[in-house]
């Protein structure tokens, strides 16, 4: 919403046997719950008898599936659901999930959360195969991949495990075959992905808090490389890629996941809030009143202040009954964009000293028209606080992170940020600190965006729309390469 980033989608499953539910409207449910982690596209695949009914479109999870579009599905006895974001492909029906496809050893639906760092070098092999893709996402590279390996592997579990050799990077993957929901977890853990029950029913979900608006209980997090199978027989799960802790993305604890989930074994409310104390211990400052920017800022400003002993006041009030909107390129609509999603509340600020908490700067693009709203409200001072670390090298895993050229953090100090925002200070949480947060973790965090250390060998360059380039583009690269 205001410059802050983006996560690539929120994945959820389900399997009752006994076909005591309305899978379709569980999916709906679990997908309103994590709507928060994609807005521009949905999906729901149901499974009845093998025969899979699809429904995907762009748009909210509330507009996509109107009653009558729900009324076309079948009971069911498992389904699948998918909300995104675009971290690779563009914002387009092709890239929807989930993909379903069709092959000759039966039916398969896919829903997939994460990014792939060798998805462009595996879809050059399987097109030199014969491949015809229809979209740009990752997700249909992993889908042919398991289905080309499907062709010659026993079942459809193994064809998953000989794929998770070939893919690299961050996924979590929802899937179903005729007979079998399954889930899977890359080796090295990035993305989120919790198991739950309920009735006898098995679900699958990115976050902790689709199985609370269920009324589900939660069970575990799959461990990095597992693939867990359900089926007719009962649950199973294949460990051939598990193997120590992971490195999970501590960006998960800071801004994309619900305040209300539970990740890794640790809150991520509290998590926040930690963050906000150690915000206040390494950057102290005498003020009157601290706030935060909606939504992920808000516990950490309440950390910061039951840190610092500063009050807490509520500073800016959100626009919750719009969608979302496209910032404009002119400084009077940029700013006027600002202007439709936050007010600020000048009761709480006018004439007083203000910590205003955020979770990130990504480019800088809204932070000085959110400073502005103070301003014109009263604030005598504005001292910035943020709760994570300056973004200083890109992501390859699944956050729209592609260059550093865009990172306002790579290309100004802090002084200059100061003078650019508007603000009296700036203070970022320190890469330390940061992997301190959520305490109780059972993971070791990656912190590659911060520090440029990745879990994996990354490529030199990696950009977003990685499968769409113009011919002028391509030429220049060719002419590079010679």
């Amino acid at each position: 919403m205001l410059d802050n980033l983006h996560e690539e989608c929120g994945v959820f499953g389900i399997y009752d046997r006994s076909q005591s539910v309305n899978v379709a409207a569980s999916c709906y449910y679990a997908l309103c719950a994590l709507q928060h982690r994609g807005q521009e596209s949905c999906g729901i695949a149901v499974n009845d008898d093998g025969i899979i009914f699809a429904h995907r479109d762009c748009g909210l999870v509330r507009d996509v599936f109107t009653r009558e579009v729900m009324e076309t599905f079948p009971q069911g006895q498992m389904a699948v659901g998918h909300t995104r974001y675009s971290t690779t492909g563009g914002q387009n029906i092709a890239n929807a999930q989930p993909l379903v496809v069709r092959h000759i050893k039966g039916h398969m639906a896919l829903a997939h959360n994460g990014n792939l760092i060798n998805a462009q070098e595996l879809r050059e092999q399987l097109e030199m195969g014969g491949a015809i893709f229809h979209g740009t996402s990752d997700t249909e590279v992993i889908a042919y991949t398991i289905t080309k390996e499907r062709l010659s592997a026993p079942s459809i579990e193994t064809a998953v495990e000989r794929a998770m050799d070939k893919l690299k990077g961050a996924y979590c993957l929802v899937l179903m075959s005729p007979q079998k929901l399954i889930a899977a977890r890359d080796p090295v853990g990035f993305r989120p992905l919790c198991m739950g029950e309920k009735d006898g029913q098995i679900l699958f979900a990115s976050e902790s808090c689709a199985l609370d608006t269920l009324g589900a209980t939660y069970l575990r997090e799959l461990d990095p490389g597992e693939i867990v199978i359900v089926d007719e027989n009962g649950v199973r799960s294949i460990r051939s890629h598990c193997g120590g802790k992971g490195k999970f993305c501590v960006f998960e604890f800071v801004y994309f996941a619900r305040s209300d989930s539970n990740i890794e074994g640790a809150s991520v409310h509290v998590a926040r809030e930690r963050a906000g104390a150690f915000l206040a211990l390494e950057h102290p400052v005498q003020a009157d009143v601290v706030i935060g920017v909606p939504d992920s800022g808000l516990d950490a400003a309440l950390g910061f202040s039951k840190q610092s002993g500063i009050p807490y006041g509520m500073g800016f009030i959100k626009n919750r009954y719009i969608g979302r909107t496209f910032i404009q390129p002119t400084q009077n609509e940029r700013e006027n964009s600002v202007r439709i999603k936050l007010n600020a509340v000048s009761s709480t600020v006018k004439g007083k000293r203000v910590v205003m908490v955020d979770d990130s700067i990504v480019r800088g693009t809204t932070c000085r028209y959110i400073v502005n709203l103070l301003r014109e409200a009263g604030a005598k001072e504005v001292h910035m606080r943020i709760s994570s670390p300056p973004f200083l090298h890109p992501c390859y895993f699944g956050t729209d992170i592609d260059s550093r050229d865009k990172l306002v953090a790579c290309r100004h100090t802090i002084p200059e940020m100061c003078e650019m925002f508007g603000v009296d200070s700036l203070g970022y949480l320190s890469v330390e600190s940061v992997q301190k947060i959520a305490e109780g973790a059972n993971c070791e965090f990656c912190v590659g965006c911060f520090n440029g250390s990745y879990p994996l060998e990354v490529p030199e360059v990696m950009q977003k729309n990685k499968f769409e380039q113009r011919l002028s583009l391509r030429e220049k690269k060719k002419q590079e390469q010679k």
